[in-house]
């Protein structure tokens, strides 16, 4: 098993209600290290090139107001397998469809307003990782 990061943000509706340090608890519960983490206020050109992948898509618009909404926590995550073992702890998008102990079970709003997103694949977690954080702001 290779060690690796992986990519976070915690949305706004969960700092909004202030769940960045149980999100973490669960984050670091799961085995995964924080190596990089910092609070912004994602402009809205941020947010449009973060999720220029979904630009076609219906829902990107939505989901560009409510990624700029307030302010959200962008992380890098490390550990075995961290891909994998991130999107275990997440959970399922839909809140109704995650497990029991999850984040998104626990704390999601909507699929929408799901509290966290994390990367789905080592390549994305590489290129959205460095959309936030250079290499000297990872400190393993």
């Amino acid at each position: 098993m290779a060690t690796q990061r992986t990519f976070s943000i915690i949305k706004p509706d969960a700092t909004r209600r202030n769940l960045t340090g149980a999100i973490n608890a669960k984050i670091e519960a799961a085995g995964l290290r924080i190596v990089g983490q910092k609070r912004i206020h994602m402009s809205k050109a941020q947010a449009e090139a973060f999720y220029a992948v979904h630009a076609e898509r219906p829902f990107y618009n939505d989901l560009v107001s409510f990624m700029i909404s307030g302010p959200v926590v962008v992380q890098v995550l490390e550990g075995e397998n961290a891909v994998a073992a991130y999107r275990q702890v997440m959970g399922a998008t839909n809140p109704a469809d995650a497990d029991a102990g999850t984040i998104r079970k626990e704390f999601a709003e909507s699929i929408e307003a799901n509290s966290v997103h994390g990367s789905n694949s080592d390549e994305n977690a590489v290129i959205e990782i460095g959309h936030f954080f250079t290499e000297e702001e990872i400190v393993g």
